[in-house]
């Protein structure tokens, strides 16, 4: 099972959005039962990729990519509907491997 961890701002309203895109891609992607997605807050990411495969965020950090233990996948596009394809398959790829 892998374990994303989805961050925003506040760990509420956007990562909730974005949670629904990711899960409905992924679902139609075959891979419904083989992932968790916990929201947190942008500050609790760090803390979080301890124990993820990857942290999905809506927030740009610097802090994120620096000191993550996991990969991190920016996902602003999500909101606006621009290089989804290309998150999407982020996303995938962090499913797909071993």
């Amino acid at each position: 099972m892998k374990r994303i961890a989805l961050c925003c701002g506040t760990g509420i309203a956007t990562s909730t959005a974005v949670r629904k895109k990711v899960e409905d891609e992924m679902n139609k992607r075959g891979y419904k039962g083989q992932y968790t997605i916990n929201q947190c807050k942008v500050t609790e990411a760090v803390a979080a990729s301890k124990t993820c495969d990857c942290v999905v965020s809506t927030v740009a950090s610097t802090m994120l990519t620096t000191q993550c233990e996991c990969p991190v996948i920016l996902a602003t596009g999500l909101l606006m509907n621009r290089g989804t394809e290309e998150i999407y398959n982020q996303i995938e790829a962090i499913l797909k491997a071993e």
